[in-house]
């Protein structure tokens, strides 16, 4: 169709040629894990570890334990880790003062006759004005891409799980593509320190440097010379994102606007861009039938049972209940007619941590793009979008899609959300301040 944009990027992406068989969905996070294990043990080349971060648990000793085995029994294999900066210095959220997953790093250095670079990438002087968010593993020739960081819960190390979606693409000349991104985009800057080494520098001295590092990710870009323009047959477009207007962003707003039939869009935090809503009003208009998927509550990451003590964090997941709440009330009527279908998922104690998008017949964006403004303006995104036009994979999408929709309820009507006089009494108690004090609008941009 033609494009609703002067600009569009669409059109013009170079994408790497891609088979059917060459790609892999895992089922759920315990087979993410036994995979991850596996690879980096079958590794013969190259391990190029990117998330947010590698957490000091089980789950993790096991990752990193099982990193410095790789290379104890082969020298030569390249091993690069790559997390943010100042997440990995700190501690949990709401656990006290903690040396962060740093001090375990250059703890398992010191321990280790191997080894294992850490480097942190430091997107910003404060977290909360942007992390490191890429997704993507790269073992040899394949890339395993999935939204989770490394943990006990997003690992399903014990009984609980954090639910994200796991896709394995065999591809050379994609796994080129993102290794030098992190090698020469990341881990060259001056900004980029690792973090398994002790002294390391303060936040503060790298201010020059970060805000240089920053500039240049806003102009930077996969390596996709090796590609092609062809759009006829299967192809994966690697995309990179940080600030506002980015590329990514404009090509989800984009896919948005490409959808004629059906659009399935995934989210963990229902707080969508201005932009997206804007294009998600114009497909409704058009006919297009929409499913958003999104996590109870109860599934969200920041939860906390009203049985124990009242935490600020702990009143995000209410934050964005009334954003989905907002939403419903104001397309009851394409919920009505089943033109727009709101999901929540739900399984017991378990967590919910999808994003991503499926457009038409097409289109699948393999992403850990919150679709939210922080996403949209603060954070380092990535995304692979995978275009399909002879439709190839429309089993296998068929069935991730069963497994997500398994442990979901639609919401009928929008008063079967919740409102804040239901909400419990410490929680209520701070968003009638943050509205009387009108910061609302800001916690959206900001969380």
């Amino acid at each position: 169709m033609p494009s609703l944009f002067k600009r569009s990027l669409l059109p013009k992406l170079r994408s790497f040629p891609l088979s059917a068989e060459a790609v892999s969905i895992l089922s759920g996070a315990a087979e993410f894990r036994r995979c991850l294990l596996e690879k980096i043990a079958g590794a013969t080349q190259r391990i190029y570890i990117v998330a947010l971060y590698l957490q000091q648990d089980e789950a993790g000793q096991e990752i990193l334990d099982a990193l410095h085995a790789a290379k104890l029994a082969r020298p030569e294999l390249d091993v690069v880790v790559v997390v943010d900066w100042l997440r990995a210095q700190r501690g949990l959220i709401g656990a006290g003062k903690q040396p962060g997953n740093a001090a375990w790093y250059q703890e398992m250095t010191r321990t280790h006759a191997s080894e294992v670079p850490v480097y942190g990438v430091p997107v910003q002087t404060r977290e909360l004005f942007g992390v490191l968010h890429l997704k993507g593993f790269v073992i040899d020739d394949c890339v395993i891409y999935s939204g989770a960081s490394l943990n006990n819960v997003y690992l399903h190390k014990f009984d609980k799980y954090r639910y994200d979606r796991y896709h394995l693409l065999h591809n050379r000349a994609l796994a080129d593509s993102m290794q030098h991104l992190v090698q020469h985009g990341l881990v060259a800057s001056k900004a980029v320190h690792r973090l398994d080494l002790p002294n390391l520098p303060t936040t503060r001295s790298l201010r020059g440097d970060i805000g240089d590092l920053r500039s240049r990710l806003k102009h930077a870009a996969y390596d996709t010379t090796a590609g092609t323009q062809e759009k006829t047959g299967l192809t994966v477009s690697p995309l990179l994102g940080v600030g506002k207007n980015n590329p990514l962003s404009r090509v989800i707003c984009e896919l948005i606007a490409s959808a004629q039939d059906q659009l399935t869009i995934c989210t963990p935090y229902f707080n969508l861009p201005l932009a997206v809503t804007r294009e998600i009003n114009r497909a409704l208009a058009r006919g297009v039938k929409i499913d958003i998927v999104v996590g109870d509550k109860t599934a969200n990451d920041f939860y906390i049972p009203p049985s124990e003590p009242f935490k600020v964090i702990s009143a995000l997941p209410y934050l964005y209940e009334i954003s989905l709440r907002r939403f419903a009330k104001r397309h009851q009527s394409h919920i009505d007619k089943g033109q727009l279908n709101l999901h929540l998922w739900r399984d017991g104690d378990n967590t919910y941590h999808l994003k991503g998008m499926w457009v038409d017949q097409r289109y699948t964006l393999l992403t850990g793009n919150n679709l939210n403004p922080r996403a949209f303006r603060l954070d380092l995104e990535n995304a692979l979008l995978i275009d399909d036009p002879q439709s190839e994979l429309v089993g296998p999408r068929r069935n991730e899609l069963a497994e997500i929709f398994q442990h979901t309820r639609r919401i009928e009507r929008f008063q079967d959300l919740e409102t804040l006089v239901e909400y419990p009494a410490g929680v209520a108690k701070f968003l009638k301040r943050v509205s009387r004090v009108r910061i609302e609008r800001l916690l959206y941009r900001m969380l």
